[in-house]
């Protein structure tokens, strides 16, 4: 059949069937049987100056190479569809989350997408007569990317290598194939399939700091934070946490263990022991715990091969309701001890126990005894608030010093062995100096606001209860447990800290 032109512009028309053969893409035709101008795209007829219809949804692909985490992406296919007019540009969206991506032609890329999630996909079309309803959902995709970043745990010094651990994060999808730990300076790495990694080739007496990175079959995470700074050292022993610095190699133990010698010594050890609890408030506040003893010994000899047992006391738990803290527990170093643990704070009307210092007294009452060279006294309680227990080189102070009946501050703890907390970063360090076994605050009577009464001793003693909730001692510090106030919720006294043994030698 011939073709049939319109006598206005020259334009092909007929019905459907009557479409040329072989078009050129732009060609136009006037189709009869639709009632529309049509133009060939070069695949196929689509209506002219006409609204888009809803577009063909494809497939949906992931792209998880090199994606950083939380950060997918995936590919989806469009087509337009015959019924409607040509679409300028084309919207996806993510079920769940609503990403979405627009683009002129099809495949879409849409971004943003969560790690190790599914999605679906919708699309719409978009020309100047408007936008389309959405198109049928396409296949299901789960999103996946490079692994999140690792969480930079502890690294720890050895000879011409350090020990560090991390913990691992979410997989992005594909399983973790390795982690990586890089130090700075240097740029020494280690690999494997678990933490912790050792990194060797590195100089004894040099500072490092080191991140961590996790890989898949997508690629390598961002690095993770960077860990303490270590200082390789050719130690002499193993146990605990070694670092070194100033020409000692300290060995650092938070928890019980074993220190080995691997040659004959000369060590100083430092032993904390736990801090004692405070004492909890009925109509009257307990004192504060009193802080945990010291031993403190410049020359002792241990025997190569030879290990030590190594107690770390935990702090005393604090008082309930009018009911007296715990005393905290020794720590210990072979035979050296750290005997007992700081005293609790007294109860209503009860005295302060006695340790190596002793607990604040609770009300009126009397504050418990230290241990000759290792603390002090208990402050008493009066002007119905507790005493502040002793510290390691100070008395705790006694209760009732304001018109607010304020408990007493707890005793100053040690700062003659700062050198041991500023090597370790243990301690409390207070102005740039490091220190141990502070007491605890007393509480305070009735509503008593925060005053300057009821503060906790240098040294990780914690606050004594006022208006808000009695304060811990500093965890490896041996500081006391802040005393319980009388009120309704704040009853409770806070616990003593746990003790340190640090054991250091020269290198």
């Amino acid at each position: 059949m011939a073709i049939r032109k319109s006598s206005i512009s020259g334009t092909p028309f007929g019905g459907t069937s009557d479409r040329p053969s072989s078009p050129n893409k732009g060609q136009t035709f006037y189709n009869g049987d639709l009632g529309i101008l049509e133009i060939y795209t070069g695949t196929q007829w689509v209506a002219n100056n006409a609204p888009v219809a809803t577009p063909i949804i494809g497939a949906a692909t992931n792209v998880g190479t090199s994606r950083a985490y939380n950060n997918g992406s995936a590919t989806v296919a469009v087509s337009t569809a015959t019924t409607g007019g040509l679409a300028n540009s084309y919207t996806v969206t993510s079920s769940p989350g609503g990403y979405t991506a627009t683009g002129s032609s099809s495949p879409i890329t849409v971004t943003g997408l969560q790690s190790n999630t599914a999605y679906t996909f919708t699309a719409t079309a978009t020309n100047n007569f408007g936008t389309s309803s959405a198109s049928s959902s396409s296949n299901s995709i789960t999103a996946t990317t490079v692994p999140q970043a690792p969480t930079i745990g502890t690294a720890a010094a050895g000879n011409l290598q350090a020990s560090v651990t991390f913990t691992a994060g979410a997989t992005g999808g594909p399983a973790i194939t390795s982690y990586t730990v890089t130090s700075s300076p240097g740029g020494f790495t280690a690999s494997g399939a678990s933490s912790p990694l050792t990194v060797t080739g590195l100089t004894n007496g040099t500072s490092y700091t080191f991140t961590a990175t996790a890989t898949n079959a997508n690629g390598t995470s961002a690095a993770s934070a960077a860990s303490n700074s270590i200082s390789p050292v050719n130690s002499k022993a193993t146990g605990g946490t070694l670092t070194a610095t100033g020409g000692y190699a300290y060995h650092t133990f938070t928890s019980s263990g074993t220190f080995t010698p691997t040659q004959n010594l000369s060590v100083d050890v430092l032993v904390v022991a736990g801090g004692g609890g405070g004492g909890g408030g009925n109509n009257g506040n307990a004192g504060g715990g009193g802080a945990g003893g010291l031993l403190y010994y410049s020359s002792q000899s241990v025997t190569n091969n030879s290990p030590y047992t190594v107690t770390v006391g935990p702090g005393g738990a604090g008082g309930g309701v009018a009911v007296t803290g715990s005393q905290g527990s020794n720590s210990q170093f072979g035979s050296l001890t750290a005997s007992i643990g700081g005293g609790g704070g007294g109860i209503l009307s009860g005295s302060g126990t006695s340790g190596g210092s002793g607990g604040g007294g609770g009300q009126v009452s009397g504050g418990g005894a230290g241990t000759s060279g290792q603390g002090n006294a208990g402050g008493s309680g009066g002007g119905w608030s507790g005493g502040g227990g002793g510290g390691a080189t100070a008395v705790g102070g006694t209760g009732g010093g304001d018109s607010s009946f304020g408990g007493g501050p707890g005793g100053a703890g040690s700062s003659s062995y700062s050198t041991f907390g500023a090597a370790t970063l243990t301690g409390q360090n207070v102005s740039g100096t490091y220190w141990y076994a502070g007491g605890g605050g007393g509480g305070n009577h009735g509503g008593a606001v925060n005053n300057s009464s009821n503060v906790g001793g240098n040294g990780g003693g914690g606050r004594g209860g006022t208006s808000s909730v009695p304060v811990a001692g500093t965890s490896n510090t041996g500081g006391g447990g802040g005393g319980g106030r009388d009120s309704v919720g704040f009853q409770i006294a806070g616990n003593g800290g746990s003790g340190v043994v640090i054991v250091r030698y020269a290198i």
